[in-house]
C-alpha cells in the first residue's frame, strides 16, 4: 500500500491544516455573500434612485402604479388569470400526450413506417415554421368562419388547440432528442429479446428518454404558463384581456401591472424549480459517471 503525502492530506484529516482551510473556506465564503449582498443593493438602489428621480415618474405612477387603480382592477384580472391556469393545465397534459405520441413516430426505424415517419417530420416541421400567434389567429378566426357542421366555433377552444398544436411539435423534438441519447445497445438488446420496435420504445427506449429530457420538459413547462395569455388577441376574456378591458375602461395601465405579478407569482417558483431540478439532475449524472 501507497502512503500519501503530506500536500495530499492537507485539508483531509483533523490534522493541523483540515480545520484551518475549512475555516479560510468558510470565510471566504462569507465574504462572497457579503460582497455580492452589497453590490446588489447598491446596484438597486442606484436603479431606484434613477427612477424615482425622473421628472416623468409622477405620471408614470398615477398610469401604472394606482393603488386605487390596482384595488379596483384584481378582482377582474384574477379571475380571468383562473382561466389562464385551467388553459395551462389542460394544455400541457395534451401536449406530453401527443409529442411523445409523435415522437415515437418518428423513432421508428424501417422502410414499412416511412410514411408515418414522413407525416410526423411534415407535420413538425410546418407547425415549428409558423409564429404561434399566427397559427392562434389563423385557426381562432378562420376555423369558425367556415361553420362547418359539429365542429365548435368557441374562441377559446380553437386558441388552446392552436396552443396545443404548436408546443407538441417542439415537445416532440425534445422526447425525440431523449430517445436518441439512450444508447444503441439499448435498442439492440431489446431487439434481441424478440421485442418489437414499438414494445423496445414504450419499455426500454422511452422511460429512459423522458428521465434525460424532464429539465427540457421544465423549461416548456414554464413557456406554455405565459404563451396562454395569447390568446387574448382572439377576445378571450382572460388575465390579459381583463387586464385590457379595464384600460380601455379608465385610460389607466394599472390592471396590466396587475396581470404581471400574478404571472409572475407562477412563473417564477416554477422556473427556480426547473433551475434546483436541472442542477439536480446534472449532479447525479456527475455523480455516476465518476
Amino acid at each position: 500500500m501507497t502512503e500519501r503525502s503530506p500536500i495530499e492530506d492537507f485539508g483531509r484529516g483533523p490534522g493541523l491544516f483540515g480545520p484551518r482551510r475549512r475555516s479560510v473556506a468558510r470565510e471566504e465564503g462569507s465574504r462572497g455573500a457579503l460582497i455580492a449582498f452589497g453590490s446588489t443593493v447598491v446596484f438597486i438602489g442606484f436603479i431606484l434612485w434613477l427612477v424615482l428621480s425622473s421628472e416623468a415618474w409622477p405620471a408614470v405612477q398615477r398610469q401604472f402604479f394606482n393603488w386605487g387603480h390596482f384595488q379596483s382592477a384584481w378582482p377582474a384580472v384574477v379571475s380571468g388569470f383562473w382561466l389562464d391556469i385551467r388553459m395551462f393545465l389542460v394544455a400541457e397534459v395534451l401536449i406530453l400526450v401527443i409529442a411523445l405520441i409523435v415522437a415515437m413516430i418518428r423513432a421508428l426505424r424501417g422502410p414499412a413506417f416511412f410514411p408515418l415517419r414522413l407525416l410526423a417530420v411534415t407535420y413538425i416541421d410546418l407547425i415549428r415554421g409558423v409564429p404561434i400567434i399566427l397559427l392562434i389567429l389563423l385557426l381562432g378566426f378562420g376555423v369558425p368562419a367556415l361553420q362547418l357542421p359539429g365542429v365548435p366555433n368557441s374562441e377559446l377552444f380553437w386558441g388552446l388547440t392552436a396552443l396545443i398544436i404548436s408546443y407538441s411539435a417542439y415537445t416532440a423534438e425534445v422526447y425525440r432528442a431523449g430517445i436518441e441519447s439512450v444508447r444503441e445497445s439499448q435498442r439492440m438488446s431489446a431487439r434481441s429479446l424478440g421485442l418489437t420496435q414499438i414494445q423496445t420504445l414504450r419499455y426500454v427506449l422511452v422511460p429512459q428518454a423522458i428521465r434525460n429530457v424532464i429539465p427540457a420538459l421544465l423549461n416548456g413547462f414554464v413557456s406554455l404558463q405565459k404563451d396562454v395569455a395569447l390568446v387574448f388577441v382572439l377576445g378571450v376574456r382572460e388575465g390579459v384581456r381583463e387586464a385590457q378591458i379595464y384600460n380601455a375602461r379608465t385610460f389607466n395601465y394599472t390592471g396590466y401591472i396587475v396581470a404581471t405579478i400574478l404571472f409572475l407569482l407562477v412563473s417564477v417558483p416554477v422556473a427556480r424549480f426547473t433551475d434546483w431540478y436541472t442542477d439536480r439532475d446534472r449532479r447525479r449524472k456527475q455523480a455516476v459517471g465518476g
